[in-house]
C-alpha cells in the first residue's frame, strides 16, 4: 500500500457507505493513509434518524467530513476542495442531475488529482454507445473521453453491472413481489449482470491497492450473471413461491417510455432490454482472476428476502 495517500469519496448513499467501510477496514493499520467523506452540510446537519445513524457510524470510523454540495457549487469550488487529496472516488448516482459528472470530472484534472475513480459502478457504458434511451449514459462517455484524453491524473472504471438490490426493487418493476410475477426486460433468455454494494465497495478497494498498480483502464466485477428466467427461478426455489414469468419486450418498453419520456425508470428498462453492455461473462472478471470471493443472486437472496 503506497503511504502518504490521502483518500476522499463523494457520496455516503448505499455504495458510499460501503466503500467507506471497506476502505476503512483496509487503511486501518496503515500509517500515512487518510480517509475522508464529502457530504452535503444538510446531510451533516439533518434530524433524520437513518442519516444521523450513518453520520454517526463514519464519526465512529474517524474519518474527516468535507462539507460541500456537488450539484450546486462550481467546477472551481470543487477543484479547491479535491487539490489536497491524492485519490477521489465518485459514489455519488446520477441524483445530482445531468452535467454533475462531467462538472466533478474536470474539477478532479483541474486539482491534479493523482488518481481518480469516477462514478462509472453500472453497466459498460462503451458497448452502449450513444444515444441510448437512458440520456444519462451520453454523460458517462463525455467522462471517459475527458479522462482518455489526457496523461496527468491516473483513473480506473469500475463496471459492476446493476446493483443486485435494484434488480428487486419494486420501483424498478422487474421482481414484483406483490403480484409473484418477474417481468423480464426484453426476454427471459437475456442476461443482466449484478453485484451487491459490499462487494463492489471490497472490490474497488482491492483494485485501489492492486499491485502492480490498475490504472487507465475499465475493470469490470460481477457478483453474479443471470437471465430473468435464472432470476424467476431463484425466486421460486428460495421464497416458495411460484411467480408469473412476462416479457416486456424492446417495442412495449419503448411504448411505455413514450408515453412517459422523463421517467428515468422506464429508460433504464429499454437500455437493459436492448441487452447490450449489461451482462458480461463473470469467468473472466477481476474478481474471478484475482480468486475473490463475491456474493451470487442466490446468495443474496437467501440472505435478505428469505423471511419475505
Amino acid at each position: 500500500m503506497s503511504n502518504d495517500n490521502s483518500i476522499l469519496v463523494l457520496g455516503a448513499g448505499e455504495l458510499g457507505m460501503a466503500m467507506l467501510r471497506s476502505l476503512s477496514g483496509q487503511i486501518g493499520h496503515a500509517d500515512n493513509v487518510s480517509l475522508a467523506v464529502l457530504l452535503r452540510p444538510s446531510t451533516i446537519a439533518s434530524d433524520n434518524p437513518g442519516k444521523q445513524k450513518d453520520i454517526a457510524e463514519l464519526r465512529d470510523l474517524g474519518l474527516e467530513f468535507v462539507a460541500a454540495n456537488l450539484a450546486t457549487q462550481t467546477r472551481a469550488e470543487l477543484a479547491a476542495i479535491f487539490r489536497r487529496f491524492d485519490t477521489v472516488i465518485s459514489c455519488t448516482g446520477f441524483a445530482g442531475g445531468p452535467g454533475v459528472q462531467l462538472k466533478i470530472a474536470h474539477a478532479t484534472l483541474d486539482a491534479g488529482v493523482r488518481r481518480y475513480f469516477p462514478w462509472q459502478f453500472g453497466v459498460d457504458y462503451d458497448i452502449i454507445g450513444r444515444g441510448s434511451a437512458q440520456d444519462l449514459f451520453d454523460e458517462q462517455l463525455d467522462v471517459r473521453d475527458l479522462l482518455r484524453g489526457q496523461s496527468q491524473t491516473e483513473w480506473v472504471i469500475v463496471s459492476t453491472g446493476m446493483f443486485t438490490s435494484f434488480l428487486f426493487e419494486k420501483s424498478f418493476g422487474v421482481v414484483d413481489l406483490d403480484t409473484h410475477t418477474v417481468n423480464a426486460l426484453g426476454s427471459l433468455d437475456n442476461a443482466v449482470t449484478v453485484t451487491t454494494a459490499d462487494d463492489i465497495a471490497a472490490l474497488t478497494t482491492e483494485i485501489l491497492f492492486a499491485t502492480p498498480s490498475i490504472s487507465n483502464r475499465v475493470v469490470h466485477v460481477a457478483g453474479d450473471t443471470v437471465t430473468y428466467r435464472e432470476v424467476a427461478d431463484t425466486v421460486d426455489r428460495l421464497l416458495g413461491i411460484k411467480v408469473q414469468r412476462k416479457e416486456w419486450t424492446v417495442p412495449e418498453l419503448e411504448r411505455q417510455l413514450d408515453e412517459a419520456p422523463h421517467d428515468g425508470l422506464r429508460k433504464y428498462r429499454v437500455v437493459f432490454a436492448q441487452g447490450r453492455g449489461v451482462a458480461w461473462d463473470k469467468r473472466q472478471t477481476f474478481n474471478a482472476q484475482r480468486g475473490i470471493r463475491v456474493t451470487s443472486l442466490e446468495e443474496w437472496v437467501r440472505e435478505t428476502m428469505t423471511e419475505v
